[in-house]
């Protein structure tokens, strides 16, 4: 009997176990369900995205230009590139009609190293051996042609700011030892010592006294690009400037820069007319001078219209000085004198001077007499 009732414990007590460990085991799996680690990879689903038809771009977002490595790769420029002095450089523009434009230093010498070849397809800019002094822009455009009449396709355009460098010329050459710089109050004067990689650190310098100015971003600021940017010129900044870069430890110096300050605002030529005598008699010499007070830089044009004129010659000589108006202002004073020999009858009347320059004309008069 006793033995009965210890076999019925013990298969009560396995019953029991079966069924805590199935409701645990259930208990686990329905957890599994939830926070289930899984090693199968399974791709983000994110939101789909309309393929831009490239017939709808805008043409300013097209870039034409590319440069052309070795091995017949290309490469997209961006808006500005750094490249060694010495290699040759490639340059290719989508088009069957394009136009250039490269720095002015390649144009000036028309040197025999730059060459453009228009292809069916595109147009081709080769440049060999290049130089530090080649550092400037490039670009290219589609032409639009109507006949023998062509006009710059704006939307279809590029253009690359390429710096060549070399260790040796940290800044781009100059043909000059000594510039002038014009300072204007209306407007930006810029000091253009441009560098030949846009890491060189510069530095700005004044002669006499003998002193680093202060570029503070407001007042002056850089552009390896341009030079100084001097953003409101005044006469407290004349003077003798130079540019010191430094790259790995070594400086060199820019030329020098005399900035002169501008009195005379932007404008039409003032004129003024002035004759040796307005009474002559037959046989005297005549004397016209006409003058211009005028922007240092700003070239002029002399034009005459005199009696006799086409019947009696006449000598007309031109020129122009510089000069300091006492407070460090700079002016242009140019002069063109007609001078005629033994008057006759038909010399007599009015002489009237026409002076032109890029923003107007003015002419003026003055009338000669017979004495009797």
């Amino acid at each position: 009997m006793k033995l009965w009732i210890i076999v019925a414990l013990v298969v009560f007590s396995d019953v029991l176990q079966n069924v805590d460990c199935q409701q645990n085991k259930r208990a686990k799996e329905a957890g599994e369900n939830r926070i289930r680690p899984t090693n199968k990879k399974l791709k983000p689903r994110g939101p789909k995205v309309k393929e831009k038809d490239s017939s709808t771009s805008t043409g300013k977002n097209q870039s034409i230009m590319t440069q052309v490595l070795d091995k017949g790769r290309f490469l997209r420029l961006l808006e500005t590139l750094s490249f060694n002095a010495g290699q040759n450089l490639e340059l290719r523009c989508k088009g069957n009609k394009i136009g250039w434009a490269y720095p002015l230093y390649l144009d000036t010498f028309k040197d025999s190293r730059l060459s453009i070849k228009q292809h069916d397809k595109y147009s081709q800019l080769i440049l060999t051996e290049t130089l530090t002094a080649d550092t400037g822009e490039f670009s290219c455009w589609n032409l639009l042609c109507d006949g023998s009449e062509c006009t710059k396709d704006e939307e279809k355009s590029s253009k690359v700011y390429i710096y060549f460098t070399d260790k040796e010329d940290l800044f781009v050459p100059s043909a000059t030892y000594f510039e002038i710089v014009y300072l204007r109050p209306d407007q930006p004067s810029i000091i253009p010592c441009r560098v030949t990689s846009p890491t060189t650190k510069v530095t700005l310098h004044r002669e006499v006294p003998p002193l680093e100015v202060n570029v503070n971003g407001t007042l002056i600021s850089y552009d390896p690009r341009k030079g100084f940017i001097i953003h409101q010129p005044d006469p407290e900044y004349k003077g003798v400037f130079y540019c010191k870069a430094i790259m790995r430890g070594t400086p060199q110096m820019s030329i020098k820069y005399q900035l002169l300050y501008v009195e005379v605002p932007s404008g039409p030529p003032s004129v003024t007319i002035e004759a040796s005598s307005t009474l002559v008699r037959g046989g005297d010499n005549i004397n016209v001078t006409c003058t211009i007070l005028g922007e240092p830089e700003v070239d002029v044009d002399f034009t005459w219209t005199y009696p006799g004129q086409g019947q009696r010659p006449v000598t007309i000589n031109e020129g122009w000085r510089l000069i300091n108006r006492g407070i460090g202002h700079t002016t242009r004073i140019s002069e063109s004198v007609i001078f005629l020999e033994d008057a006759e009858t038909i010399d007599f009347g009015n002489y009237i001077c026409t002076a032109k320059n890029q923003r107007g004309e003015t002419s003026v008069a003055v009338r000669i007499d017979s004495y009797y």
